[in-house]
């Protein structure tokens, strides 16, 4: 395995509030933050324009000021992507390359690769077409660079396994929540290990094999929610049964 190992040379990564492609970004040195990359095309066009709309709403003031979002907003921003973005992830749109369990394999190995060296890794999960994180950087690591390491890396690698060439692996832009306090801490947490039992996928976080909460003994993913629509539950039971 052969992730970036150096961190750019960047304080606007590591701290303050910038924008890079359609999400606000704002970051503090030492803070944890909630991660979400998925797979390029796992939204489609029409629902991404809607949902950009809904958006504006929250973040219009704070890009228009150049300044971090406020908690409040911070939240209502969280509020809105669990509410939207993951509910129509969730339902299974686009290729899910993720439920492959070589591929789902990769991708777990990689995110926990620099576990107590780069990071420190609260909890995680791959699901079959995104993965979340809850990550605190170590001094001198940004979670640009930690999440360039992830999504680089294992891209090259899927698209290898997978025979493809010239197709973007993972959506550019990934979304981050910087996590305010404890409480925070904790319903990220519970958000990312819950999220295989809310999309039907397994009846415990123990059971899902591709998570920070995985318990072998608890069982196997072979128990289904029912949760999800017909489409994606017949893809992960033929790609993970």
């Amino acid at each position: 395995m052969s992730l970036p190992c150096k961190s750019p040379d960047s304080s606007k990564l590591t701290s303050g509030f910038h924008s890079r492609g359609n999400l606000p970004h704002l970051k503090r040195e030492g803070a944890s933050y909630f991660v979400t990359f998925r797979l390029a095309g796992t939204l489609p066009k029409e629902l991404l324009l809607r949902l950009k709309a809904e958006r504006a709403a929250i973040i219009a003031k704070a890009l228009a000021a150049k300044r971090p979002l406020t908690w409040h907003e911070q939240e209502a921003l969280f509020r809105w992507y669990a509410a939207r973005v993951d509910k129509h992830l969730d339902a299974g749109f686009g290729e899910c390359f993720l439920a492959r369990p070589e591929i789902a394999r990769l991708v777990a190995e990689a995110v926990a690769f620099h576990q107590g060296v780069r990071f420190q890794l609260h909890t995680w999960v791959v699901m079959p077409n995104h993965v979340h994180a809850v990550v605190r950087p170590h001094q001198d690591w940004t979670l640009s660079a930690i999440l360039k390491g992830w999504k680089g890396y294992t891209a090259r690698e899927a698209n290898r396994r997978l025979k493809r060439t010239g197709q973007p692996f993972w959506q550019v832009e990934s979304y981050n929540h910087l996590v305010r306090d404890d409480e925070d801490l904790r319903h990220c947490n519970y958000y990312t290990i819950m999220n295989p039992v809310n999309a039907g996928l397994c009846r415990q976080p123990e059971q899902w094999q591709w998570s920070s909460s995985y318990r072998p003994e608890a069982g196997t993913k072979k128990s289904f929610g029912g949760v999800p629509g017909a489409r994606w539950r017949k893809r992960c039971v033929t790609l993970l049964l």
